[in-house]
């Protein structure tokens, strides 16, 4: 995605390292955002940025912007290569992943639990079940955050190693261990546009209604 519209310088206040190759960004919050929307992220005035969904509540004074290295990527690793006071440059706030106080499904693979993260500091936890899904015991981003808000509702799907009390198996894999699914509630979906797409086929023929599925593809 070409991106054409004008970025505003900011100052990185941390680049922390969380997991192998996976970053946290922050810098001073001088905007208003909705839990699920994403900025564009460059290193110049002059570059094609690329989108990030915002990884922190709506009143927090500082945004959080999770991502992965791409030893390719255009980006990513002159990203983790900043520190504390150098600059980069972000759009306004945009995007549509919106989520409702209603009961629902949070489903998300690897960085695509950073709109989930903000939901969560935003206090929209509530009647809510996250399905987080990693490669490694390591992938499982804030899982001491979303656990102590939501207990048992919150379900680590591991696809490459065991754990204690963590599902052995894709999100895909639970979702279809399990006989039925309320088809009254959302479902929100977060991750690699496969995954998007086959976790959004395992719930319409488990008689979920198309309509229920909201979905954001990370490219």
């Amino acid at each position: 995605m070409i991106y054409t519209n004008e970025l505003k310088k900011v100052i990185v206040t941390s680049n922390i390292s969380i997991s192998a190759n996976v970053y946290l960004l922050s810098f001073k919050r001088e905007f208003k955002f909705k839990p699920g929307q994403w900025i564009a992220v460059g290193l110049n005035a002059t570059d094609n940025p690329r989108l990030y969904s915002i990884a922190s509540g709506v009143d927090n004074d500082e945004v959080n912007v999770l991502y992965d290295i791409k030893p390719d990527g255009a980006i990513t690793p002159n990203l983790a290569a900043l520190k504390s006071g150098d600059a980069i440059y972000i759009s306004k706030p945009d995007g549509s992943f919106y989520c409702n106080n209603g009961k629902g499904w949070w489903i998300a693979a690897g960085t695509g639990i950073a709109p989930f993260r903000s939901m969560l500091e935003s206090g929209m936890a509530k009647n809510k079940k996250l399905l987080h899904g990693g490669r490694y015991l390591s992938s499982f981003y804030f899982e001491k955050e979303f656990a102590d808000v939501l207990g048992e509702n919150y379900i680590r799907c591991c696809s490459q190693e065991k754990g204690n009390a963590v599902f052995e198996g894709r999100v895909t894999d639970y979702l279809k261990d399990l006989k039925q699914l309320p088809s009254d509630e959302n479902y929100y979906l977060c991750g690699s546009s496969e995954m998007v797409v086959e976790t959004r086929d395992i719930l319409v023929d488990k008689g979920v209604p198309f309509g229920n599925i909201i979905a954001e593809i990370y490219f």
